[in-house]
């Protein structure tokens, strides 16, 4: 079975909030969103081992920390007014979509 791409509203460079897993309640930027799986990988957040094998760039090899993909429905936007993970709207701005908080209604 074919997985589906999913819109997410989580976008590249987006300040999130974990609200599920070992990470809750930690914040973190979003590096990359994998629209694929529906997934997003945050910043020093979800840190794993990773074995590497030798290579030109790293001739010593080793075990090294990297961040692992979140479940995407694992996070929400972090509004700095409101202090918390939010959930987000859309609304036209001089015939631009913006990006709102909806407890509070400030811009994202």
């Amino acid at each position: 079975m074919q997985e589906q791409k999913i819109k997410s509203k989580v976008r590249k460079g987006d300040t999130v909030m974990i609200n599920a897993g070992r990470e809750r309640g930690k914040s973190g930027k979003v590096l990359r969103v994998i629209d694929k799986g529906n997934r997003v990988i945050v910043e020093k957040l979800n840190m794993i081992k990773k074995h590497s094998k030798p290579t030109q760039t790293n001739p010593a090899g080793g075990i090294v920390d990297r961040e692992a993909p979140l479940s995407a429905s694992n996070v929400q936007i972090f509004c700095t007014k409101c202090n918390k993970g939010v959930r987000t709207g859309l609304k036209q701005v001089e015939n631009k979509k913006v990006r709102f908080c909806r407890t509070c209604g400030q811009n994202i």
